[in-house]
């Protein structure tokens, strides 16, 4: 793996520790997997356009964000099942869209190499994600607290949501390169999960998931390249024996 590619999965993990803290505390857990699923018809459309799987999956998520809190605020339906309905849309457009060697990169990742503008969208997306989260932080607390409190204290509460899906959605695109459309959501969830266990306030949290994700991400790379191996199934497994290790603590 060349320094360009190490340097973008440590800034994806990064995102997706951040993401997947919030996505707990939204009850959003089993919402990072059905929402990876949208990503299908949007990789399915890309391979026959002939242009990047990577764009494909973002605009397919990006639209489908915004469905979901469009959806979710005119129908008074929580965002799981909102996103659930459209996962299974989304699974069936794509598996009609996308066959044979080019389905399973896409259900597990294994691409080729990233080239030079899949590596720039993946920078610019992970410090777009990491900024919104890291500066948002509190505001996204305040609205899950109380949302009458967050429009109290002048903050857009709709707008906001709108705000974390759409990193959300941009964080399950940065890794399907590299854990495909059924893995990513893992790597977005357990980390968070464990670090939920481990640390006792939000910043420990936030931190905590965020070594977490990097060091799965890492190790699994690394065992992947020596055992010559997929590297998305090896990270999802060491990020749960991180998870399953928690349970050691008092």
């Amino acid at each position: 793996m060349s320094i360009e590619s190490l340097l973008l999965s440590i800034a994806m993990a990064t995102a997706a520790g951040l993401v997947g803290c919030f996505a707990l505390m939204r009850r959003m857990s089993l919402a990072a997997d059905a929402l990876s699923h949208v990503a299908l018809p949007g990789i399915g459309v890309a391979l026959a356009l002939g242009i990047s799987p990577m764009f494909g999956a973002a605009a397919m998520l990006f639209f489908g964000a915004l469905l979901v809190w469009s959806v979710e605020g005119k129908s008074g339906v929580g965002t799981e099942a909102v996103i659930g309905v459209l996962f299974s849309v989304a699974l069936a457009v794509g598996s009609m869209t996308t066959s044979g060697e080019e389905l399973i990169e896409a259900l597990f990742g294994g691409a080729p190499a990233l080239t030079v503008p899949e590596m720039l969208f993946g920078f610019a997306a992970a410090a777009a994600v990491i900024a919104v989260i890291i500066t948002q932080r509190h505001r996204l607390v305040v609205s899950l607290v109380s949302s009458d409190v967050a429009r109290m204290a002048g903050v857009n509460v709709r707008r906001l949501n709108l705000l974390y899906l759409e990193m959300f959605a941009l964080t399950i695109a940065l890794g399907l390169r590299y854990l495909g459309v059924l893995l990513m959501g893992a790597l977005v969830i357990i980390p968070a999960a464990t670090a939920k266990r481990l640390a006792g306030n939000l910043t420990a949290v936030l931190t905590t998931a965020v070594a977490l994700s990097i060091a799965a991400t890492l190790g699994g790379t690394g065992l992947a390249n020596r055992l010559h191996q997929q590297s998305g199934p090896l990270i999802v497994i060491i990020a749960a024996a991180f998870f399953l290790l928690s349970f050691l603590r008092p």
